[in-house]
């Protein structure tokens, strides 16, 4: 966040994708004015409960009335915009020298707990593409970097992309691990007692290595 902020040249955010606001909340402590798009309405709420301006639209169809933006970001959602039509529009919304940022968290487990991870995503949801955990998740990732890149040099308006990567750790607990799950894309999809029946197997998997690991 200090690195989007510091290359920007304003504080006027625009946080597509907010949902509840959790990239957003970095930015607004930072003094940064944020306004939020974001096409769920209970998620809508559910930030501008927690004190943010959020206008509910899909962001390639959204009406900014005039305003203009010294960054626009979207943290762990331009997967789900259209790459080329979502260029486009950060485009026309920025001020000179404004920025585009687009940034994705992404957890790698120690190599032995990850591969215990697969087993239970394999035994519980064999049809999904959970069962196919990555043994490199960043690796994963790549497809969603790229394409990114390359549709966003595309529109004029914008120079050559960068790439940042802040590599960082967080020891997790079974119980604060098994809060996370549910949280995962398509979990909250899942039948009750296939996620009951998939914590299980994790919570297994995390009192087996010692009830705690450090996610990289």
């Amino acid at each position: 966040m200090d690195g989007i902020i510091a290359a920007s040249p304003g504080r006027d955010v625009l946080d597509v994708g907010i949902g509840t606001g959790v990239s957003a909340r970095p930015f607004q402590a930072a003094g940064c004015r944020v306004l939020g798009v974001e096409v769920d309405v209970r998620m809508a709420e559910f930030a501008r409960a927690h004190g943010f301006d959020v206008e509910v639209a899909r962001f390639e169809d959204w009406n900014p009335a005039g305003r203009t933006f010294d960054a626009i970001i979207a943290g762990m959602t331009w997967h789900w915009i259209d790459p080329r039509a979502g260029a486009t529009k950060a485009a026309g919304l920025l001020r000179p020298d404004g920025r585009l940022a687009i940034f994705w968290n992404i957890g790698q487990p120690p190599p032995d707990l990850g591969g215990a991870f697969s087993e239970v995503y394999k035994r519980v949801l064999p049809d999904t593409p959970f069962a196919a955990t990555p043994s490199d998740p960043l690796a994963a990732y790549e497809q969603f970097f790229t394409k990114a890149a390359d549709e966003i040099e595309q529109v004029d308006a914008f120079g050559q992309s960068e790439r940042w990567q802040f590599d960082w750790e967080r020891r997790y607990t079974t119980r604060e691990w098994l809060e996370q799950v549910p949280t995962f894309g398509g979990h909250s999809q899942f039948p009750p007692a296939t996620l009951d029946a998939l914590l299980a197997g994790i919570a297994g998997a995390i009192d087996a290595a010692g009830g705690s690991f450090t996610m990289r």
